[in-house]
């Protein structure tokens, strides 16, 4: 079922599990209605408001569709807390593109959304005809998993928007440093929510952080370099944040070897992860929508 709502279109579909989820779906030009579509999958605690700005800009060459992973923004929690790990994703994400009848597609997915791409690519090989990687790879330093560990789960909420954007860009400053408040304020709203009650909170269920305080939180354990392979020959970028505390530059070299057709664009000034609307990232998305198949 879609909904007209301005420049996108509102998808909601069903997981298998009953979970009702959502999806923003732009349709990009008449004439690339053939071209695979670029499929875009947030980070952790992030949602479809991460591309307000880059899915029009991407939507000028074809169709893009935004996920909002279960128990965010406006797709609906979860009763199981342990569904929130990345497999239980990949089946949403496979589970929508099959309710939109796409068998063809490119990913741009953004730290988890990054290890949903490449899971896929690992299970529906042959599917995936491009990937773009936001600031992570199946090497993740440990220093940042903790950081981000530290605080996915917990905070209250504020009483305005304003006091809401100085409380996240005391908690992200290390990560854009060159921020202002009406930065933080943009970002702010991207990833907050007002509640009935007139209160600022995070805009996601904070039953995500449950899988992450098992003894081996999550899937960081896991081998991922196989599945990052799968990726094959299919245009590959990967897109670091300078100042990145989750992909080492080490790791992010690593990978470029590793596959033929991979990519790497640093991203100056920021840390964990591009918001996606810096000139270094706008440039380089270009370019690798120009890389993929037209039909």
């Amino acid at each position: 079922m879609q909904e007209e709502t301005g420049r996108w279109s509102d998808h909601y579909w069903w997981s298998a599990d009953g979970v009702r989820l959502h999806a923003r779906i732009y349709d990009g030009p008449k004439s690339r209605r053939g071209a695979p579509p670029i499929l875009c999958m947030p980070g952790l605690a992030r949602n479809a408001r991460d591309f307000e700005d880059v899915a029009p800009f991407l939507a000028k060459r074809r169709r893009v569709i935004v996920a909002n992973f279960r128990g965010r923004g406006d797709s609906a929690y979860a009763k199981d807390p342990m569904t929130y790990v990345p497999l239980t994703y990949v089946q949403d994400m496979v589970a929508l593109l099959d309710d939109l009848k796409i068998n063809r597609f490119a990913t741009l997915g953004t730290s988890l959304g990054g290890l949903v791409s490449m899971l896929m690519a690992a299970s529906i090989s042959g599917r995936l005809v491009g990937a773009a990687l936001n600031d992570v790879g199946p090497e993740l330093l440990p220093a940042g998993l903790e950081r981000i560990r530290d605080y996915i789960g917990a905070g209250g909420s504020q009483p305005t928007w304003m006091h809401a954007a100085r409380a996240y860009g005391e908690l992200n400053a290390a990560v854009y440093p060159g921020y202002g408040i009406r930065d933080w304020l943009r970002l702010t709203k991207r990833t907050h929510r007002l509640t009935p009650e007139g209160r600022i909170v995070a805009d996601y269920d904070k039953q995500i952080a449950a899988p992450l305080r098992l003894p081996s939180g999550g899937d960081d354990g896991v081998n991922l370099w196989p599945a990052y392979r799968a990726f094959g020959e299919v245009p590959v970028l990967l897109l670091r944040g300078q100042l990145s505390d989750i992909l080492a530059h080490e790791a992010a070299e690593k990978m470029v070897a590793q596959l033929l057709h991979a990519r790497l664009v640093e991203v100056s000034g920021v840390g964990h992860a591009p918001t996606l609307d810096e000139p270094e990232a706008r440039a380089a998305l270009d370019l690798w929508v120009k890389e993929l198949p037209a039909t």
